[in-house]
């Protein structure tokens, strides 16, 4: 339960401070004024006041906060702090300001992954056969545990998600496999078969499958500095993706909130993945 806790708290207190330091550096390069900035919340730690403008460590390590001039609609700004006030601002400013902290979290996202592509490589789950359901069309096709997928219909497969890929465009249509077997090569031919399933989102829907599962063995692919940069963009707007669907498949009420989860649910996932290593929690 500790390691949850603290997972929860270094992660929501990094993602939090990055998005207020977002706020932070775009109202000071349009001039607005800022009269505290906080490293965490609650009561103050120490503090120092330059220019205006005080810097603060507060006794809760969860992110940060700032306060502008002029931020809140209902109070009165002072004549001489009408050049520095948030309320004084155009429009498109203010928006740079308030657009200012998500895009911060995207480029810390982007910056995250770079770093552990670059360093680590990417993990990979290979196209190899882990179990064959009975009666499927793997299994009358011939394929067997352990079989490594090396192209479909000709097309080289590197990942068992560029095999399920190959398959569901297929659309039924027979398939030709290169199968790598112990020490041979095996050519076989197999025709999907539609299938009920659900989605990520836990929707019903029907899909071609052939009735095979992963062996669960992953290889890691070293990637240069520009393809770590292109999968980082990738990764970060798959990412980014899904949660905007999550959030409008919630609104139209066909995924529950409870599949969501809560900050209980994101305190023990954060846990898990901090357990499970530095990757996972980057993951995550």
């Amino acid at each position: 339960m500790s390691t949850d806790i603290i997972s929860f708290v270094v992660v929501l207190g990094i993602l939090i401070f990055v998005h207020e330091f977002g706020h932070f550096i775009v109202a000071k390069l349009v001039g607005v004024g800022v009269e505290k900035f906080s490293l965490g919340f609650g009561p103050r730690l120490v503090g120092k006041k330059i220019g205006m403008t005080e810097y603060l460590i507060s006794a809760i390590p969860l992110g940060g906060y700032l306060k502008m001039v002029g931020e809140s609609p209902n109070a009165e700004t002072l004549e001489e702090e009408k050049e520095i006030s948030f309320s004084e601002k155009s429009v498109g400013q203010r928006m740079l300001i308030v657009a200012a902290g998500p895009v911060f979290n995207l480029v810390l996202a982007i910056l995250i992954f770079f770093v552990f592509f670059s360093t680590s490589g990417v993990p990979v789950l290979l196209p190899e056969i882990g179990t064959i359901q009975e009666g499927r069309p793997a299994e009358k096709a011939g394929l067997q545990p352990n079989d490594l997928i090396a192209s479909i219909n000709g097309a080289p497969v590197e990942s068992w998600e560029d095999m399920a890929d190959l398959i569901k465009e297929s659309e039924g249509a027979p398939l030709g496999l290169e199968v790598h077997r112990e020490n041979e090569i095996v050519y076989l031919d197999i025709l999907p078969e539609i299938a009920p399933s659900q989605n990520l989102f836990g929707e019903e829907i029907n899909r071609y499958v052939v009735g095979v599962t992963p062996s669960g063995r992953v290889m890691v692919k070293d990637l240069n500095l520009f393809q770590a940069f292109g999968e980082s963009l990738f990764r970060t707007w798959e990412i980014s993706r899904l949660t905007f669907l999550s959030i409008a498949k919630m609104i139209q009420g066909k995924v529950s909130a409870k599949t969501i989860g809560g900050p209980i649910m994101i305190a023990q996932m954060a846990g898990q993945q901090a357990k499970a290593g530095a990757a996972s929690l980057i993951f995550f």
